[in-house]
């Protein structure tokens, strides 16, 4: 099957300049050939889609996510896995979300759907698995049902063992305490012994699995890039080292902004303020959340300047919204439309194992990609205006006769 995607503005997501009157060419789910401006082919057997001037780009990625928070009280177990793959599938045809990568799940949801997803079977987005988190008794977000509380060198060991055998791609480590929990889970305190640390990640380069790590402070920071973490998660306080580390061992940041940067004082525009109110967040986590803020966003500014690796996710939900709702914040704490829709795209590609295959729009590449409205570099809020998505070439949502 071949299909021509004609007039479009390409922004590929390689050069930050976009390339009016392109045509894309889709065969067997992979992107052919790409023709700038007044070079468009004739291609007998292929459909012509006309994008009319509209903006062809990767689709996005949120590389920091967990299911609905429901306990086994809330909604039978059954009820829950189904949820979450109607929330995620509407990340993909609601929101052009192609990828997501879990940071949580309990009952090995997220490799459920991964597999189902894969599959081919059901529709749905690229989902790379966790199983649970993994803290300490008295650790980060027990009351979140996600969380595997494991003490001594042994019992991580065995935890990750545990995940391994049931499917995850990597391993989510909660070294440090959080923004949103109990007043003795704290973002400023670590958890666990230099014992623990070094046991839970020799045995994840034993078996070549890498470690997400929730580290929240410089400590819990340093310590997790020095043993080989792959990913930062959250990094709320870095200081200049956190910075020279991140450089010296190409740890990738997810930075989250939206844990700290979302409640009633702080939401800036009518999406913002739609969640915050949805979300309805306890007025004592909003004063923790507002405390951080702006330490965080120093921070997020300081490893931009520096060239840290950095990729975006949202930690939040519904998943259609979060990732959108991300990359207004990081456009608004001081990243270009530019930074944040690399970090949207080809960074999430990247941190995921998979930027060879997607993330950018090149030749040879994977056709999972959208269709915009406006141009995401001149205001990143218009990746709202989705028109197409394609996943494997294949159309699978069009939005094109609701536009506003």
């Amino acid at each position: 099957m071949r299909t021509l995607l004609t007039h479009a503005t390409l922004i590929d997501c390689v050069e930050p300049t976009p390339q009016p009157d392109s045509a894309v060419l889709i065969e067997d789910g992979r992107i052919a050939d790409i023709f700038p401006a007044g070079n468009v082919p004739t291609v007998d057997d292929a459909e012509v889609v006309d994008l009319a001037g509209a903006y062809l780009l990767p689709g996005l990625w949120d590389v920091h996510i967990h299911p609905d928070y429901l306990s086994l009280a809330d909604a039978p177990l059954a009820e829950q896995v189904t949820l979450f793959g109607h929330r995620l599938q509407a990340a993909l045809l609601d929101s052009g979300i192609v990828g997501l990568r879990c940071a949580g799940t309990h009952s090995y949801m997220d490799v459920a759907w991964k597999r189902a997803f894969d599959s081919g079977q059901h529709l749905g987005p690229r989902l790379f698995a966790a199983g649970h988190f993994l803290t300490t008794t008295g650790g980060h977000f027990l009351t979140s049902g996600h969380a595997l509380e494991v003490d001594g060198p042994y019992g991580f060991v065995h935890a990750i063992r545990e995940q391994i055998k049931h499917g995850v791609d990597h391993i989510k480590l909660n070294l440090s305490g959080g923004i949103l929990g109990p007043a003795w889970d704290l973002h400023r305190h670590s958890f666990l012994l230099p014992d623990e640390l070094k046991a839970a990640f020799d045995i994840c380069k034993l078996r070549e699995f890498k470690v997400m790590a929730h580290a929240t402070n410089p400590q819990a920071v340093k310590a997790a890039i020095q043993l080989g973490a792959h990913s930062i998660e959250h990094g709320y306080i870095l200081d200049d080292e956190c910075i020279e580390l991140f450089l010296k061992h190409g740890t990738w940041y997810v930075p989250t902004l939206s844990i700290s940067h979302l409640t009633p004082t702080q939401a800036t525009n009518d999406w913002e303020k739609r969640w915050v109110k949805n979300r309805n967040l306890a007025h004592s986590l909003c004063c923790r959340a507002e405390a951080a803020s702006d330490t965080h966003q120093a921070g997020f500014i300081k490893a931009l300047k520096a060239g840290v690796k950095m990729a975006l996710g949202s930690d939040i939900r519904p998943l259609k919204d979060a990732a959108l709702l991300e990359l207004g914040l990081w456009v608004r704490d001081g990243a270009t439309p530019w930074q944040a829709l690399v970090a949207a795209t080809r960074h999430g590609a990247a941190v995921c194992g998979v930027g060879d295959e997607l993330g950018t729009v090149e030749r040879g590449k994977i056709a999972d990609l959208i269709v915009v409205g406006g141009n995401p570099l001149e205001d990143i809020h218009n990746v709202r205006r989705l028109q197409l998505v394609l996943k494997d070439g294949r159309i699978v949502s069009d939005k094109r006769q609701r536009r506003p």
